[in-house]
């Protein structure tokens, strides 16, 4: 055997497991179809949110959590309906005892650090038993992605140096190599040198071929959100309406889902393929890396927001509540973008951009930069999209910002006189302390919470209060990201045959284990849990490989 662990695909959930399978003492090779400067995959434009359970950060902003309330987020989002769900709910329950166990711990002995103020995402707006994180749970790294992965590329770098592992950049896996009925490696072409920076998109260019064998296969390759054909295709139309005609991308070209079918062809099974987590708050890149680059604003409650024919969607379907209800109420609506209209005092508090490169402080770690956060000016990547992006308009009346949105539509499609009635009618509703918006009511409930009063919530006021303005629009676009399906996994992270028996061999952790046994977070994610889910998957595949 060329060596005994042969992992494919260079991301967290890759970087994971290798580290640790070689600190077992076993002889590791990372394959991708990437170059070198694409070491780390996604998570190194990630924001670095992990989901943590009773942390101290909590503690400290006076959150009480318990593995029991998480237990009952988790299962109200995930919604388990499915026979194939017997391994996601063992994941499930697996990757809780995690969270609220040894990952803060694991994590913070190998020098990770989290900003104190915990992040309160996708928190529902429904049921207590329904979708939704109950508490603040989301923790921002310090150092956002680059800063998870360091410890990970750090290992793995330190075991390259020591000769136990070896990377082999522009190897484009094939197919899996089956042997007797068990996997034993992977075959594929060689793709030529190319210099482009990381994200961007790379030659196809073939320049030999390769095979590699190996004990044992881990399969780490990530989701589909860069191949917008085979999100229409696995689209849950019963679900969430007919797929989109338009969609920007939240990943690079290369996420491409292509190791699926490998996978499929070997004998694993790929369940859940309907489920994905797409997001709806979506913005062109004014400065684009990888083709059709999306990023997406994440907003705190305040913003009001519209269908393209200018009616305001009713809740849950509130800026940072739930993403899929949303999804599907932008999609009923026959549309494919929504709009935000708001304020200047709404923007420049509640306003931050997804992504390690739209946080310069938080990614620098800058102290001094982070401050300015505070200040009376919007954070400087959020201005830049307002001075630059092509989504976002800016005037002094509503008149005049509804048509600015008709222009920047193309169609006459908003009436001013039905957007001011709506605007009007919620500003009523800030007039005094009692109100039946379920909006007006849910931001009054996040400024309960000192980490939103501070840092992420406005003072309620009326949108069209002159003093609050100007007025703001944003145009909102579909934004691919996350497969919530994949290959089915047991608990030792093998991956399964239809049949449920163990394809011998073969092992996924990541993304393409839909983050733990072929769909962990059922049909919704409570955010946070992505990475996360990389660091387990990719720890127990490389804990229990050739064991």
């Amino acid at each position: 055997m060329d060596c005994d662990v042969l992992v494919i695909g260079a991301g967290l959930a890759s970087l994971v497991a290798a580290s640790e399978a070689v600190d077992r003492g076993l002889r590791v090779t990372i394959v991708d179809q990437e170059g070198e400067q694409n070491l780390g995959g996604q998570a190194f434009w990630s924001l670095g949110g992990l989901f943590f359970v009773d942390s101290p950060e909590q503690r400290r902003m006076r959150i009480r959590d318990s593995r029991d309330l998480a237990r009952q987020d988790w299962l109200g989002s995930a919604q388990f309906d499915r026979p194939e769900d017997h391994w996601p709910r063992l994941w499930a329950d697996a990757y809780l005892d995690f969270a609220a166990g040894e990952k803060r711990a694991w994590l913070h002995a190998q020098g990770m650090r989290w900003f104190p103020v915990v992040g309160w995402a996708e928190r529902g707006g429904s049921l207590a038993s329904g979708h939704g994180n109950s508490v603040p749970r989301f923790h921002v790294t310090w150092g956002t992605g680059p800063g998870v992965l360091a410890p990970f590329v750090r290992r793995v770098r330190e075991a390259e140096a020591k000769g136990r592992l070896s990377l082999c950049f522009r190897h484009q896996v094939d197919r899996l190599i089956v042997t007797d009925g068990a996997v034993r490696g992977a075959a594929g072409t060689v793709l030529k040198d190319d210099g482009a920076g990381r994200g961007r998109t790379s030659s196809r260019e073939a320049i030999g071929a390769f095979s590699i064998s190996a004990d044992a296969v881990i399969v780490a390759s990530g989701g589909i959100g860069g191949n917008h054909e085979l999100v229409r295709r696995n689209w849950p139309v019963g679900r969430l309406g007919a797929p989109p005609e338009t969609m920007v991308s939240g990943v690079p070209h290369h996420v491409d889902g292509r190791m699926l079918a490998i996978s499929q062809d070997a004998g694993g099974s790929v369940i859940n393929s309907d489920r994905m987590w797409h997001y709806t708050e979506g913005l062109r890149n004014w400065d684009p890396v990888w083709p059709n680059h999306g990023i997406r604003i994440l907003p705190g409650p305040s913003s009001l927001w519209f269908d393209a024919d200018g009616n305001r969607f009713a809740a849950p379907a509130m800026p940072g509540y739930d993403t899929l209800g949303t999804l599907k109420a932008i999609r009923a609506s026959g549309h494919d973008y929504s709009w935000f209209i708001l304020t200047r005092a709404i923007i420049k508090k509640e306003f931050a951009l997804s992504g390690s490169e739209q946080n310069p402080d938080l990614t620098g770690k800058d102290i001094r930069l982070l401050l300015k956060r505070l200040g009376p000016k919007p954070p400087g990547p959020v201005q830049a999209f307002m001075d630059k992006g092509e989504d976002f308009i800016v005037r002094d009346t509503l008149e005049d910002l509804v048509e600015g949105m008709n222009r920047l539509a193309g169609a006459a499609r908003l009436d001013p006189v039905h957007i001011r009635a709506q605007v009007e009618a919620r500003d009523r509703e800030v007039a005094n302390a009692f109100s039946k918006d379920a909006q007006v009511t849910a931001i009054r409930g996040a400024r309960g919470y000192l980490g939103d009063r501070l840092m992420r919530t406005a003072r309620p006021h009326r949108i069209l209060d002159p003093k609050a303005g100007p007025l703001i629009a944003v145009r909102l676009h579909l934004l691919t990201r996350k497969t919530l399906g994949g290959l089915q996994t047991d608990l030792s992270g093998r991956v399964l045959e239809l049949s449920g028996a163990p394809v011998p061999g073969l092992y996924a952790a990541g993304e393409v284990a839909g983050f733990g046994g072929g769909g962990v977070h059922g049909y919704n994610a409570l955010e946070g849990t992505f990475l996360g889910g990389c660091l387990f998957s990719g720890r127990v595949a490389g804990r229990s490989v050739c064991a």
